[in-house]
């Protein structure tokens, strides 16, 4: 990552996503993203010692179906009144592993990301950019998030595991 411009990039939410998967009743899937995402990557010389903060904001949760969405924003779930913001900090990276504090409802946890640097390039407006993708899986139950229904013929509504995958592009410090 030597290609990288030491100093704070700064986050384009507009080409990064933000997004999960959660087991749904045992049989599918339930997937979303939250659209109001804010971040910084600190790059020390010669592209070393990165450094991420991300914040979204919960009231942003956007799963295409407009009363589940308001479910997952009240007390159920996020609670998006008393709890606006999900935060991760990283506190290190060490090769293809990020590691950081996640933070929900108010309870921090320690998550690892599987990471990838995906590249770095100019665009056609003379913007430098640097692409990341990171993915881990947490215990929804573990930040708070317990709410569920029991189904009928067995097991339940909201599976315990969400997978977390982030695609982050950031644009380099302006004296770059």
């Amino acid at each position: 990552m030597n290609d990288l411009t030491p100093g704070t990039w700064t986050l384009d939410p507009a080409h990064t996503s933000a997004a999960f998967t959660v087991r749904h009743a045992g049989i599918s899937k339930a997937r979303g993203q939250f659209h109001d995402v804010e971040g910084s990557l600190e790059v020390g010389q010669g592209g070393e010692n990165l450094a991420f903060t991300t914040t979204l904001k919960t009231s942003s949760i956007n799963t295409a179906q407009p009363d589940r969405d308001n479910h997952l924003r009240s007390g159920d779930f996020f609670d998006a009144e008393k709890f606006p913001e999900i935060t991760f900090v990283s506190t290190k990276v060490e090769g293809d592993k990020l590691v950081g504090d996640l933070t929900i409802r108010d309870i921090t946890k320690s998550v690892e990301l599987d990471f990838t640097y995906e590249g770095a390039a100019t665009d056609p407006f003379g913007v430098y950019r640097a692409g990341f993708t990171g993915e881990t899986t947490i215990s929804r139950k573990e930040f708070g998030l317990t709410w569920n229904a029991a189904l009928e013929a067995g097991g339940v509504m909201v599976g315990d595991n969400v997978k977390i995958i982030i695609e982050a592009e950031f644009t380099a410090p302006a004296s770059a």
